[in-house]
């Protein structure tokens, strides 16, 4: 579910309105509770402005990954080429509009959200060569192999910042709940102390719960099913360059098909901050799974 949202700055806004896809505006509500069934919040006149002299960054060269990354408790950048003052400015610039746009529009979250990496992802998706792991144009839901969250919920934030005006297209799937139903059987619990291994060999930096495992192998099972990908319940949607959009990754399928140039930021969220935890990925996965995962 797309949820057209009219928010026009980065923190407060007394103006806000909601868009039905017939162009009506109506006086906005919280979001929260659709943003927790699965909604995406586009925020469809929300452009992030980038300094005329921060437009030399945009090149895919800039990046030694697929993305330039910044850490807001370091202040550094990582996946970067030649580490730069002004594009250190630019992402710490974003995250903390990030971060002001994410207490404005959800207040219940207010003091629970913890800031995570943001990041500048210069390079063209279609057609970027990678193994069917990493291929984001796939259907997936959102696992961090090295950073596990233990049960947090992964919010992201993104803009897109296309100084051609390209939009930047993706496919949405199923409600996690069908997803996760659907691959419950090929999803294994991983082996006593496999979390210590993997922490001593610094795989991970902090402890792979059970949950984070089956995160990890929920995401692989869908990217490597093809007939999956075709055949699952899926609609498209163009963010046009200068909106921006809200969703919960760990919970909405999703697959970047095309685009270049987007800003994100990543927030974690515990699961008792929500106002229905019973719709997180944790609690799904323990119903189906007969036991705790964290």
């Amino acid at each position: 579910m797309i949820q057209r949202l009219n928010h026009r700055k980065w923190g407060p806004d007394s103006n806000v309105s909601t868009v039905s896809p017939g162009g009506d505006v109506s006086p906005a509500v919280d979001p929260t509770d659709d943003l927790e069934s699965g909604a995406v919040l586009l925020l469809t006149q929300l452009p992030f402005e980038v300094h005329p002299a921060e437009r030399d960054h945009f090149s895919p060269s800039i990046a030694v990954a697929k993305n330039v990354s910044f850490d807001p408790a370091t202040g550094k950048l990582g996946g970067v080429a030649h580490a730069d003052e002004s594009l250190t400015a630019l992402l710490k610039r974003f995250s903390e509009s990030a971060a002001a746009l994410a207490d404005a529009m959800l207040p219940s979250y207010r003091g629970r959200l913890t800031r995570a990496r943001a990041s500048f992802r210069p390079a063209e998706i279609a057609g970027r060569q990678t193994t069917w792991r990493h291929d984001d144009t796939r259907l997936h839901i959102d696992s961090f192999p090295a950073t596990p969250v233990q049960g947090k919920r992964i919010l992201r934030l993104f803009t897109n910042v296309n100084p051609e005006g390209r939009p930047r297209s993706w496919r949405v799937g199923e409600p996690f709940e069908t997803v996760a139903a659907r691959f419950a059987g090929q999803l294994s619990l991983p082996a006593p102390f496999s979390a210590s291994l993997l922490r001593l060999a610094r795989v991970t930096k902090s402890r792979r719960s059970a949950y984070d495992a089956l995160m990890l192998q929920l995401h692989d099972r869908m990217k490597a099913d093809m007939a999956y990908q075709s055949a699952a319940a899926q609609e498209k949607i163009d963010f046009p360059a200068g909106s921006t959009w809200i969703v919960f990754t760990d919970a909405v399928s999703h697959a970047a098909m095309a685009g270049q140039y987007q800003l994100e930021q990543t927030f974690l969220l515990p699961v008792e901050a929500m106002r229905r935890p019973e719709r997180s990925p944790l609690r799904i996965l323990e119903g189906l799974k007969g036991r705790r995962l964290v």
